[in-house]
């Protein structure tokens, strides 16, 4: 299923745009904010969620807004990083998606009859890498910033000559959804669904733009890791991270949690529909299962749900900082801004 990625580099997050401010809530009271026994998590506690779009900037697949009942769970307080995820391969000797040899007797079974095989130098262990352009161009074509390089993996982001060794304390990334869950299994625990992800993000606010309020993100002192500038262009770096950002260089949310806004984006458990809310019987957990066809640039794939945006985000192109901003990919893609953090259900 990388076929399509390899090639076409097609993972396109749409825009659109505006701000407008929406009513708030009280901070949700500090005896709700509880260490876990499970360290570095946080208990999230149950509610009612008002999931969807909060401002004109919100798709159509965030729509209908509609309430959704949580239940309480403990929650990562910050995204997975490096030093985490290496524990789990030293302790396991995992082997992510990006890592294996890409096998032509398995892709050709995933894409159109009769794609040609392509060269054997594309079906080599890598994934896809983030580049600037060298200058402003239109944002219709992803394949314009996103290259297939080899041997990037985990612990070589960027591909060879790249190193997490000065970044272990960064959000761990190029992993795939399948990564994400083996890692979530081995901890005990799971990856969120939309809505509890969602939940969490708002800490307690109700209908909310960002996690930290309805402040602008380009208003007062950095709150996230995000692209300050002409995307995919010219980053102005304000923030002071041009690529990932060390978890907690950010104010958290009033959850305790930190980097629901920028970073990474991070991978849910749901298949992605668009038309989802529409479904009266929604719930806090997308129980549809994969429906064939529901990856807009490859009918043949499925995609995963991931939320919350990266440090390539803006209001030009991808919103992804918002509450409500949903996203997709496939679930055996790796990127250099994608990652993702666990959550495990309470004690019954």
């Amino acid at each position: 299923m990388k076929y399509n990625l390899i090639l076409l580099c097609l993972l396109f997050f749409a825009c659109s745009q505006d701000n407008s401010p929406t009513n708030t809530e009280k901070e949700p009271p500090k005896s709700q904010l509880q260490s876990s026994k499970e360290k570095d998590m946080l208990l999230i506690p149950a509610g009612i969620l008002h999931m969807g779009g909060d401002n004109k900037q919100a798709s159509k697949d965030e729509f209908p807004k509609h309430e959704v009942a949580v239940d309480a769970f403990w929650m990562d307080e910050t995204e997975v990083t490096n030093r985490q995820f290496e524990a789990f391969v030293k302790a396991t000797g995992y082997i992510t998606i990006a890592e294996r040899p890409l096998d032509w007797a398995v892709l050709s079974k995933e894409v159109p009859p009769g794609t040609p095989k392509p060269p054997d130098s594309l079906l080599q262990p890598g994934s896809l890498v983030f580049q600037p352009t060298s200058q402003p161009i239109p944002l219709n074509d992803p394949s314009r910033w996103w290259h297939w390089t080899l041997n990037a993996n985990w612990q070589h982001p960027e591909g060879k000559g790249s190193s997490i060794e000065d970044r272990m304390d960064h959000p761990v990334v190029q992993v795939a959804w399948e990564d994400a869950m083996a890692y979530a299994k081995w901890k005990g625990g799971r990856l969120p669904t939309e809505a509890e992800w969602e939940w969490a993000s708002r800490g307690g606010l109700k209908d909310n733009i960002y996690p930290w309020g309805n402040e602008d993100v380009n208003e007062g002192k950095p709150k996230a890791n995000f692209w300050q500038g002409i995307f995919p262009y010219k980053n102005e770096n304000k923030d002071t991270y041009i690529r990932t950002a060390p978890v907690k260089s950010f104010p958290p949310n009033a959850y305790g949690l930190y980097d629901m806004a920028g970073n990474v984006w991070e991978w849910c458990s749901d298949w992605y529909k668009d038309d989802f809310y529409k479904d009266k019987t929604a719930s806090s957990a997308n129980t549809l299962g994969p429906v064939k066809g529901n990856n807009p640039y490859n009918p043949y794939q499925q995609v995963k749900t991931v939320r919350g945006g990266s440090f390539l985000c803006n209001d030009d192109y991808c919103s992804g900082y918002r509450n409500a901003r949903r996203m997709h990919s496939s679930p055996d893609t790796g990127l250099s801004h994608t990652g993702f953090r666990c959550v495990k259900d309470t004690e019954k």
